[in-house]
């Protein structure tokens, strides 16, 4: 069983930055592919970025590319997701999640642990 929680999140003005965080406990992460995931209000989960257990291989949504960048520390046990630029349709509760699989996935339903989500607010 693997226990994530996200931090990070909160109100930011249109072109700002924040960086979230994405800790784990109760296994070690290495041997999970990690994902972020995004859900404004009325909307679908939209993938965000995922990244593999080693951080050598990474994925991004084309509405958050060159924006946003996910990497890991898999020896603090925590995945992060830098946001720059951003923008007021980044308005949602970001979500990271673990995946058993031995690749990058960005279907939601291939991940396994899911932690409870932080909100970003993005004004313009």
């Amino acid at each position: 069983q693997v226990q994530l929680v996200e931090s990070g999140g909160g109100l930011v003005q249109a072109g700002g930055s924040l960086r979230l965080s994405c800790t784990a406990s109760g296994r070690t992460l290495s041997t999970y592919g990690m994902g972020w995931f995004r859900q404004a209000p009325g909307k679908e989960r939209q993938f965000v970025a995922a990244i593999n257990q080693s951080g050598g291989n990474t994925l991004y949504a084309d509405s958050v590319k060159g924006r946003f960048t996910v990497s890991r520390d898999n020896v603090k046990n925590t995945v992060y997701l830098q946001m720059d630029s951003l923008k007021p349709e980044d308005t949602a509760v970001y979500y990271c999640a673990a995946s058993s699989w031995n690749r990058i996935v960005r279907t939601h339903w291939d991940y396994d642990y899911w932690g409870q989500g932080t909100q970003v607010t993005v004004s313009s």
